[in-house]
This record gives structure tokens, sequence and C-alpha cells, in this order.
């Protein structure tokens, strides 16, 4: 089998570079092991949260610099300001393009509330979730928070009594309700499978729309605004907002434990582009091992294909982190496992010793989290002190920071999945 270029990793990163590369005319394949972090995501996007030192971010452009000095070996700062930035906008059009119902600009970061009742900041979120910007007041007065009965991965009571702790919802009159919905009666009586996944699936097909909807304006009790757990609408927003118009409310979704229905979605909606535009996903499968020529990668073998070479001018490392297997821990050392790749060193971590992965205190930032290989400005990949000339690396698996405590996890996914395609495919904007 022989493709332009073959990505390793069907989250995020993957398909982002796939649908770029396939507009460009190149012929791509996505080997994809299973399912991939964005489908336990929150469904928003971070592009640049805080600085290393604990400073919050409002505006990625002003405090560059200052990212540059802090984590000189941050995948941004290796890539520099100008290439950031213009991935950055560049995604926001792709995401316009592939109809993802995304808010937000790199402009500023936003709020939004999470499903404890906090504030979280962000880059683009999904429309359909509750969002503030800095210093600014929610923009309703009386908000009803509703659960569904039986239903344990969403608690209203208590995002009720954080939410009200926040200052944009200080000045607002928040109650709680539970919808019953008598066609989910059947999952009650399997806790398991009372989860957000199979309540949308089964609304989806047995439901009563028009009952739902007097539910929940009867629930609301003259509430302007509602807040309910992400169960409806499994595939796309279309659900959703069909429900938004028919009760007239202003209705907001809040993600609930993983998996995540707004993770999901975006899961779906990125890979039916990809496919659509002729890309090949090799699904339930998982790169095993890579043959090289010099300092290019020639060939990679799978699990399902262990005897059959997959062969490309171009390979894209986008397998993730831990979660995913795209890096692997044993006892005495951190691996990548596709490629051997080198794997970064920090001042406070090294991959072959053991007591530098973790920090004494739990609630810290924890060292193996900024683990990855090493990349340079052009997202190529590093093995044996040398960079290979056709294997590029994106999103999770490149080391250099710790994208939950800085908030930047989906932006440097989509940034050096952008940047990696362009150096492959070309320059050409979306």
């Amino acid at each position: 089998m022989n493709f332009d270029t073959v990505i390793i990793g069907g989250g995020l990163a993957g398909l982002v570079c796939g649908i770029k590369l396939q507009e460009k005319g190149q012929r791509c394949a996505i080997i994809n092991n299973g399912q991939a972090a964005i489908d336990f995501s929150s469904g928003s996007l971070d592009l640049l949260s805080r600085l290393p030192d604990g400073k919050n971010v409002q505006n990625i452009d002003r405090t560059f610099a200052q990212l540059v000095e802090q984590a000189p070996q941050h995948p941004y700062s290796v890539l520099g300001q100008e290439v950031v930035l213009a991935k950055a906008r560049e995604f926001e059009q792709l995401a316009q393009s592939l109809n993802l119902d995304l808010l937000g600009t790199l402009a500023q970061n936003h709020y939004r509330v999470t499903p404890l009742g906090g504030l979280r900041a962000s880059w683009l979120s999904p429309n359909s979730v509750p969002t503030v910007l800095e210093g600014e007041a929610f923009a309703h007065d009386r908000i009803a928070i509703l659960g569904i009965e039986g239903y344990h991965d969403f608690q209203p009571q208590m995002l009720a009594d954080n939410l009200l702790q926040q200052a944009p919802f200080a000045h607002c009159e928040v109650s709680t309700g539970y919808l019953n919905i008598p066609e989910l009666d059947q999952l009650r009586q399997a806790a398991r499978e009372f989860r957000s996944v199979n309540i949308a699936q089964l609304l989806e097909h047995k439901l009563s729309f028009h009952n739902l909807v007097n539910e929940i304006k009867e629930a609301a009790k003259g509430a302007s605004a509602v807040f309910l757990p992400a169960c409806f609408g499994l595939d796309t927003q279309v659900f959703f907002t069909q429900l938004r118009e028919a009760t007239g409310l202003a209705l907001f979704e809040l993600p609930t434990l993983p998996p995540s229905l707004l993770g999901i979605r975006q899961h779906k909606q990125l890979r039916y582009r990809f496919e659509k535009s002729g890309g090949l996903m090799m699904n339930g499968d998982r790169a095993l091992r890579a043959e090289l020529d010099g300092n290019r990668v020639v060939k990679i073998y799978t699990e399902i294909h262990q005897d059959i070479a997959i062969s490309a001018q171009h390979f894209v490392l986008a397998s993730g982190s831990f979660f995913s297997n795209g890096l692997v821990a044993e006892f005495d050392r951190i691996y990548e496992p596709v490629f051997g790749a080198d794997i970064l060193e920090m001042a406070d971590f090294a991959a072959d010793k053991r007591l530098s992965w973790t920090h004494a205190r739990f609630s810290q930032p924890q060292p193996y989290q900024s683990a990855g290989v090493i990349i340079n400005s052009h997202c190529q990949v590093q093995k044996s002190g040398q960079f290979l000339q056709n294997l590029f690396a994106a999103g999770n698996v490149i080391g250099g920071y710790n994208g939950i405590e800085l908030g930047c996890g989906s932006g440097v996914a989509v940034v050096t999945a952008l940047w990696a395609a362009e150096q492959i495919g070309g320059g050409d904007e979306y």
C-alpha cells in the first residue's frame, strides 16, 4: 500500500492535518487505533490560558514573548509567533467551513462554564455552551439548571452553588430541577448504560419531541436561560438547536463525565470531512514499527498488516500521549514506540530517570505530563540526534509543555497539524 502521506493517529491533530492535505490533492491514510482524546473532551478548544508562572492569558499575541522566555521548549516557542497566530486563524476559518458551530477568537479568550460551576478560559467553544467575557456579566438574570432523573453524571445543585460564587453570575437567580423523560425508563433499569451517549441514542429514535419541549418549559419555571447536560443530539448540534427554537428559551448544554457528546460530535464531523475528501481511515489498526533509509522513513508496519508494508512520501506522528499509547511508560523509561524518536528532556524531567517523572505533591503539575518527542521549527521529528526529513509530529505526542496546566492542548494540536501539513503540501490558505 502506497500513499502520499500516512498519519498515525485519528484524533484532533491527525484529522485536521489529514483534511488539509486531502484538500491540497494528497492521498492520505490515517491509522486509527481506537477512541481519541477528543471523544472525552469538553468540546471547547484552548489556545493558551496561562503562562508557566501562573499568569492568566487573555490575548496570546501580547503574552507570546513571555511564553518564549518562560518556556523556550514549548512547541509555540519552537514554531514562533508568526506561525502560531497564522495557523490559529487558519483553524478558525476551517472550523467555520466545517460548521463546527464554534464561537471565539484568538484576539481574546472567553470563559466557559464547567459542569461543576467553575469558569475556564477557552479560545473556541460550541455556541451551545454558556460563556462570558472578562469583566462582563452573564446576559440572563434567571437561570434554571435541569438535570435528568436518575442521571448522576450531572449535579444541578452543586453546579448552582458554585456558579453563584462566580462574579459574572452573582446577579443571577438560579433554580434547579430534574426532567423525567419517560422514554429513558428502560435505561434507568441498567445504571451502567445510563450515560450521555446512550441517552442521546435513545432520544433521537424514541422521543416525543413535543412532550420534551413542554417538560423543559414547565421545569424552567419562568427562567429565561436553561442549563442542561449535553445529552441531546448525538451526531450534530441540530437536535439541540431544534429544542432551543421550540422552547423559545436560551438553552445551553454543559459537557458531562466522559465520553462527552460535545467532543464526539466534533470528532464525527472532522472524520466525515476527511473521508468525504477522499481520505482513508484505517480503523482498529495500530502502527508497530518503521523502516528507515538514512534520515527518511520508508515504510511502516501495522498490527493488522504486519506482513504488508505501508509506504508513503511523508509520515505524520499524531498518536497522542500516554492516553492513546503515543507514548509508553515502562518502569525505567518513557519512549515513543513506533519510530523510537528522541524524548525531550527538560530541567525537571528525563525520560530515563523515573524519580524525575512526578512531583512530590500530588496536586502539582506532574513533569511526565510534559513528556514527548523533539521537533524543530518545521515540526520534523528527531531520532538519534538527527531530524528525519519526512517525519513530522503534531499534537500531544510533542514534548515541552503541559497542556492541562497551561490550557493549550487543543491549540498545540491544531497549530502543529496545520503547520506540518503546510510543510508537506504547500502553503495555500483555506
